[in-house]
């Protein structure tokens, strides 16, 4: 959360006024970590602390992993006022043509780019039907939908399921980053360790650095201790999660992917001229074209993102599974759709960060990983994703529309 969202500083009211602003004023940011906060005590006391043992946390990180960057993807799609029903299939069949080429015995370092790149033509061939021919994206997507799944099936129809044995492409999103090799001498994972301890050094000189800046062109900022507690608070959870991967192999591979493009996509949205296109696109699109932003070359842009994300997904989950079978990428696109709208995108577009779209991903796939755990049948599993993603886009409309009070 950034401290430009503070809108007032200590008052008469002293900190616990602060406290109750900043609360009102950024509740809808807060929520989802409330919200998931609240998972993790009832699962890990439902589970008799199962659900945060290290090797549990660390498979839910690997299991987040290909939704995530479906989601990152669709978060850009949705501010802009659109929808790509088709990403679940596009990953699962990009998915199925990475194991053949494997099984064929391509190199791995070629196949993934091929695959990236047949990520990306999906995406252009949408983008032009959307923004050339004006095919409406839901119409565009749900023929993608089909079109993808039917070629899913028929690649897979000969074995049913396709095996990979690349040990390579495995690693993928069930492997761990090297240690250090004077690691080998403690009984934790020195790197990741050290990663973690970087990582908090990184955000604290990031949010001095956000803080001055907004001293110098005089906007509000939070009192000294309101800020001394959020940085000791993100510290700690960010060193408490750095030392249970430390305490179990490391710090998986997943991860790393998620992060970089994490990192790539926050910069893109918030540093760059297509970023703020984005946004304006998505505030008013018809504004944004007389302003002289090209919305159809923009439009396109994200759907060719979108596309090489669906193929990141894809490669990230047939890795997981170490095979591609008929029913990849199965309700893939919901669980993209609800993670952005539980990360705060406004169903209204122009509002989203990619930052809280991956733990609106968290908030889902601990639902899903904790009821596994309890042996929740899967339809009632569905049945709770479902109240929980009506509950956000409730929430969403009902705050935003008192805050235009």
């Amino acid at each position: 959360m950034k401290t430009a969202d503070v809108t007032k500083k200590v008052g008469k009211g002293g900190l616990g006024a602060e406290i109750r602003s900043l609360l009102a004023s950024n509740i809808r940011d807060y929520a989802m970590y409330v919200a998931l906060v609240i998972i993790f005590i009832v699962f890990t006391i439902a589970t008799d602390r199962l659900f945060i043992s290290p090797r549990n946390l660390v498979n839910l990180v690997n299991q987040t992993g290909y939704v995530a960057v479906l989601a990152i993807g669709m978060t850009l799609i949705l501010i802009i006022r659109h929808i790509d029903l088709s990403v679940g299939f596009v990953a699962g069949f990009l998915g199925a043509v990475a194991a053949i080429l494997l099984m064929r015995g391509w190199n791995v370092w070629l196949v993934i780019p091929v695959v990236l790149l047949c990520g990306i033509a999906v995406g252009v061939y949408q983008g032009l039907l959307v923004t050339r021919i004006k095919v409406p994206a839901f119409v565009t997507t749900l023929a993608g939908m089909f079109i993808f799944r039917g070629l899913l099936s028929w690649v897979t129809a000969g074995t049913g399921t396709i095996i990979v044995r690349d040990r390579t492409f495995l690693q993928l999103s069930n492997g761990y980053i090297p240690d250090l090799p004077w690691g080998q001498n403690v009984n934790f994972h020195l790197l990741t360790l050290l990663l973690g301890i970087a990582m908090v050094g990184i955000f604290i000189l990031g949010q001095f650095k956000q803080r001055q800046d907004l001293k110098r062109y005089n906007f509000p900022t939070t009192s000294p201790v309101i800020f001394v507690g959020k940085l000791v608070f993100f510290s700690a959870v960010i060193l408490a999660v750095t030392w249970i991967m430390a305490s179990y192999r490391g710090l998986p591979w997943t991860a790393v992917i998620v992060a970089i493009v994490l990192l790539i996509y926050n910069f893109i949205l918030n540093k760059t001229r297509l970023g703020r296109h984005i946004y304006a696109i998505g505030g008013n699109p018809e504004a944004a074209e007389l302003s002289g932003i090209k919305v159809r070359n923009v439009t396109f842009l994200v759907f060719a993102s979108m596309g090489l994300m669906s193929a990141l997904a894809g490669i990230l989950y047939t890795s997981r599974l170490a095979s591609a079978t008929p029913t990849a990428g199965l309700g893939f696109e919901l669980d993209a759709i609800a993670s952005s709208y539980i990360g705060g995108v406004s169903v209204g577009g122009g509002v989203g960060r990619v930052t809280n779209t991956i733990v609106g991903a968290l908030v889902i796939m601990s639902l899903t990983n904790g009821m596994n755990l309890l042996g929740v049948d899967i339809s009632f599993q569905y049945v709770v994703k479902g109240i929980i993603f009506v509950l956000a886009v409730a929430f969403d409309v009902i705050t935003r529309s008192k805050a235009k009070v």
